[in-house]
């Protein structure tokens, strides 16, 4: 049976959960007034609910307000993201990631192989 991933985030849902990563937990308030742009506060309480109900944040009530924090971290969040990227536009294929990368100029040799050296440092630790 395959195992089925959790669906990706959307620009601005990375957008809040970043904020929320950085500030560790907050109100509607709170975020709304660390975005970088102007966002309805009814649209931002709406995101944070639907991330709530994907369960990458919880929320408790604190007076009259809910307080929203992370319930899973940025490292995983992103692992999840490339993973998706790689299965959606590489066919599951890490190496053809890679590939393209170099074909578009994104990534050079030098940087491959400084890469490559940086990978085998880690691997030894584990």
């Amino acid at each position: 049976m395959k195992r089925t991933r959790p669906p990706a985030l959307t620009k601005l849902e990375l957008e809040l959960m970043q904020i929320i990563w950085r500030i560790g937990a907050g109100t509607v308030s709170a975020v709304q007034a660390e975005l970088g742009r102007p966002l309805a506060y009814t649209t931002v309480q709406t995101m944070l609910n639907i991330l709530e109900r994907k369960g990458k944040l919880r929320r408790e009530l604190e007076g009259r307000a809910y307080v929203y924090s992370a319930r899973v971290t940025e490292a995983k969040a992103l692992g999840q993201g490339v993973r998706d990227l790689i299965d959606r536009m590489f066919g599951g294929s890490s190496e053809e990631l890679v590939m393209s990368l170099l074909k578009n100029g994104d990534i050079d040799a030098a940087r491959l192989a400084e890469l490559t050296r940086r990978f085998d440092e880690e691997a030894k630790k584990s």
